[in-house]
């Protein structure tokens, strides 16, 4: 099991990690290989430097203290083997809404279509998937939702009584935009991630997650496991809170990666995120997505959850969605690709890092009791609010 974070050279990190010698998490940030806390009386909070006028510059004038090595921090992170009296990693944001936008790259899209034909069923899943692109073609990178060409190929996809739900939210002009876990429930670098036990078909999503603030100003970015139950869903939209919103079943991290001179919304844009599933089993699996792929951008996808419709005071996460659905077999020929007990999930990004996670059943991660009503207890008693 890898425990390194692979942070940049460059760059202004922000993060969370947790002391045995504070009852509060600590707002930190990394440099040369050391974690610093500066958490302040000005900024107690991640939510609180998101919400200034310059957060990277902040962070980055900070003195902070140091809490040691990020290595050594990192390796203690891991839920397995984590010595409760040493720091640890947490999910980068604390009071953010943490949201997901769903089928944002057209290649994807007809996996949930499959998904949805296949009612749950892995076994039926190749045979319509190859009905489906027999139909229209594999190549749907360059398709624009809302455009012409994309109602053409809806209109095809009716015809052949492929209509989804998801075609509405995938190639049609509005994004699927739903709650992903509460404030204060996503988990970090190292964390066990959940599955709920009903499932028995289900897959890492890897992907990148925009930090944006109560006005809606993206702010910077992390990478994320959007953690999905394929058969769940595919049984039904209307389970999506089901397949999607489970104990720990949402990891952030490992750092967010704030906007400066050296990192942009660009480099979002052109972002390659990567996987790795390794299994007890000696399975193992890789793939990428790239972001220059995403069928609607990261400004339009922030906008379309927060604006004058929607108000976030406390800022928001957004996860961009991801063109990897993994097929690969494991064990018998044509069930596809689902997770094991034990996996151990590795999400990078040349710009963020990497986040790792092992993967366990939802009720035997550890249970979320540290809400905000929690976090604004401790600051108070330490004088920070």
């Amino acid at each position: 099991m890898t425990n390194m974070t692979f942070l940049p050279d460059d760059g202004v990190f922000l993060g969370r990690a947790r002391s045995a010698d504070v009852p509060h998490p600590l707002v930190v940030t990394a440099r040369d290989d050391t974690v610093f806390d500066i958490t302040s009386i000005a900024a107690p909070t991640v939510r609180d430097i998101c919400e200034m006028a310059d957060p990277a510059g902040h962070v980055r004038s900070a003195k902070g203290k140091p809490i040691g090595s990020l290595d050594d921090i990192a390796a203690n992170s891991f839920q397995a083997r984590r010595d409760p009296t040493k720091p640890h990693l947490l999910s980068p944001v604390d009071l953010q809404a943490v949201k997901a936008s769903g089928v944002t790259f057209v290649v994807s899209l007809l996996e949930r279509v499959i998904e949805e034909q296949a009612r749950g069923s892995a076994e039926k899943a190749d045979a319509i998937r190859a009905d489906i692109a027999g139909l229209i073609g594999h190549d749907l990178s360059k398709l624009k939702p809302g455009s012409p060409e994309a109602m053409e190929i809806k209109a095809k996809l009716i015809a052949r009584g492929a209509w989804s739900q998801y075609l509405e939210v995938g190639i049609g002009p509005d994004a699927e935009i739903f709650t992903k876990c509460q404030p204060m429930a996503s988990v970090g670098f190292g964390a066990d991630v959940g599955l709920h036990p009903v499932s028995t078909w289900n897959n890492p999503e890897p992907e990148i997650a925009m930090i944006a603030a109560s006005s809606g100003r993206i702010v910077g970015a992390t990478i994320g496991n959007d953690v999905n139950l394929r058969d769940v869903e595919g049984r039904s939209a209307l389970l999506l809170g089901k397949a999607k919103d489970n104990n720990a079943s949402a990891s952030l991290g490992p750092f967010i990666r704030l906007f400066d001179d050296t990192f942009s919304i660009d480099d979002v844009k052109r972002a390659v995120v990567r996987l790795k599933v390794e299994g007890e089993d000696g399975f193992s699996l890789e793939g990428a997505s790239s972001m220059a792929e995403i069928s609607r951008s990261p400004e339009e996808l922030v906008a379309a959850a927060m604006g004058p419709h929607h108000q976030y005071p406390d800022g928001l996460a957004l996860y961009l969605g991801t063109m990897f659905v993994p097929s690969k077999d494991r064990g018998e020929k044509g069930k596809g690709f689902t997770h094991k007990v034990g996996d151990i999930v590795t999400i990078s990004s040349e710009k963020f890092g990497a986040l790792v996670n092992r993967v366990r059943l939802s009720p035997d991660c550890p249970h979320w009791t540290y809400g905000a009503s929690h976090l604004m207890r401790d600051l108070a008693k330490a004088d920070l609010i």
